[in-house]
């Protein structure tokens, strides 16, 4: 063979030896990257081909699958009130994709997640068409119910948890959206897609606030400060004056904390909390300081990247502070931020003797057969508190709301604790302010089966009339009956 024909041998030889390493790399490597790709149109329409599993709660589906008009997707979700329940499930679109629940548990309730694979198996041999299987949430439609018709037509958010275990029993927020109304294709389904997003309403109703915003937590997070003074000892008792002047000279600042109410100076950590004494909180704060405070609030769940429900929320933050501002950290008027789930934790561990239980909305996994695939189990976060912490806090909690600024959360046959929060917002308080409660409530037989964290922005409110106690106080009361009375 001449040299120029030998060249053009090997250059062929290489071609094809190129083709089949491409060929193997596609079917072999990168096989399952692309059969879950989102830009994959064969993904989607297998995805639709069949009826989707179903969101469980309380027994009870609250999605669904209905025929589809559309020539290559033969079925498309639905929702049973899908405004109060998009803050759990998420959406799943044949044009936009899914999210949340919806996204995260897409193998199980399509039915490709591997670990059907042996039924699928059986379901081919026998000629049984391909089903979804389902997820069975931990949430208490009755709570949930109550706390989307407490927020009404309000901007905010209600998360409320088993303080035992951790299980997410209502996670609310509002405005919020009916995912059914775009579920569809694009050409069908754009103008309800548009109308939601952020670009186009300010509102923003696809933000779970429950879980993705975070507010300046307000006087809810003198909590917090109560349990890092009471744990490094800077009190001893929680009805021993505390030396605390009226007003609080800030450190390293000319600036003096005031209050809203009398009685401030020299108050007791339960009459501080009682009558939300900035005073007092924010000298604790500094007397602690920054490093202690941080470890405290990390204890609770601050700090945490990556707390998933499965749902990720964001993080919460207590952040690395110089002294005055450390000092308004305090009464949660600095740079510490937070999300309703998180302020729900801070009071789970409180009514579950310091322990912090992970929270989570999905109990189990099931096949479309029934078969349990997997069982979440509650798992223990930390020990927030020390026990005798957790109940002195608990005095102080159940103080608030027995004469206390958090009258509005009493329930008849239950012992409640609770803390207001009315958090400044804006550049110099120029906003409406935030209304926050967080609380539980404890059984006679002393289990505490509900904790609650609720945020109002209502924007529509007077200025004078925005409180925790005013606002979101019912709502909280509302959310804990409402679990209190399913269990009976």
């Amino acid at each position: 063979m001449n040299k120029p024909l030998r060249r053009i041998a090997i250059f062929c030889g290489l071609l094809v030896l190129t083709l089949l390493l491409r060929d193997n790399w596609l079917q072999y490597v990168k096989a399952d990257t692309l059969a879950s790709d989102t830009d994959n149109r064969r993904v989607n329409i297998t995805r639709y081909a069949t009826p989707r599993g179903d969101i469980i709660v309380d027994g009870k589906a609250i999605t669904g699958s209905v025929e589809s008009s559309d020539s290559d997707y033969k079925y498309k979700r639905t929702w049973k009130d899908g405004a109060m329940w998009a803050p759990v499930t998420g959406y799943s679109s044949q044009a936009f994709g899914a999210n949340q629940l919806e996204k995260l548990e897409d193998g199980i309730l399509t039915g490709n997640d591997d670990r059907l694979f042996f039924r699928n198996t059986l379901d081919m041999i026998t000629g049984k068409k391909k089903e979804g299987g389902s997820v069975v949430t931990t949430l208490n439609a009755a709570a949930q119910k109550a706390a989307f018709k407490g927020l009404g037509n309000k901007k905010g958010a209600v998360a409320a948890i088993e303080p035992s275990t951790g299980k997410i029993l209502a996670l609310v927020s509002t405005p919020s959206y009916d995912p059914s109304t775009f579920a569809g294709t694009a050409g069908s389904d754009e103008t309800a897609w548009n109308k939601v997003q952020k670009k186009n309403n300010a509102d923003d109703p696809m933000l779970n606030r429950a879980l993705r915003e975070t507010y300046p937590p307000g006087s809810t997070f003198k909590v917090v400060t109560a349990a890092a003074a009471l744990e490094n000892g800077e009190v001893a008792g929680i009805d021993d004056a505390t030396k605390t002047p009226d007003p609080f000279p800030l450190p390293q600042s000319t600036s003096k904390l005031t209050n809203e109410h009398s009685g401030c100076e020299n108050a007791s950590l339960r009459e501080a909390l009682r009558v939300s004494c900035n005073t007092v909180f924010a000298k604790m704060a500094d007397n602690v300081g920054n490093e202690k405070m941080i470890e405290q609030a990390k204890k609770f769940g601050f700090n945490e990247a990556e707390l998933d429900t499965p749902v990720r929320a964001a993080e919460s933050i207590y952040p690395e502070d110089n002294a005055p501002q450390n000092a308004l950290d305090g009464i949660g008027q600095g740079s510490n931020r937070a999300t309703p789930l998180q302020m729900a934790m801070v009071a789970s561990a409180v009514a579950n003797n310091g322990k912090l239980m992970q929270p989570y909305m999905v109990d189990q996994l099931r096949a479309s057969n029934l078969d349990v695939i997997e069982t979440n189990e509650p798992k223990e976060l930390s020990q927030a508190v020390s026990s005798e912490t957790a109940q002195k806090l608990q005095q102080m909690m159940e103080t608030v709301v027995k004469t206390g600024t958090g009258t509005s959360a009493q329930i008849s046959g239950a012992t409640v604790g609770g803390k207001t929060g009315t958090a400044q917002h804006g550049l110099n308080n120029s906003e409406k302010p935030y209304a926050w409660f967080i609380s539980y409530a404890k059984l006679s037989d002393g289990s505490a089966p509900v904790a609650v964290a609720v945020v109002v922005e209502d924007g529509a409110a007077n200025r004078g009339d925005i409180t925790g106690g005013g606002l979101a106080g019912p709502i909280a009361r509302d959310v804990m009956k409402a679990v209190i009375d399913s269990k009976k």
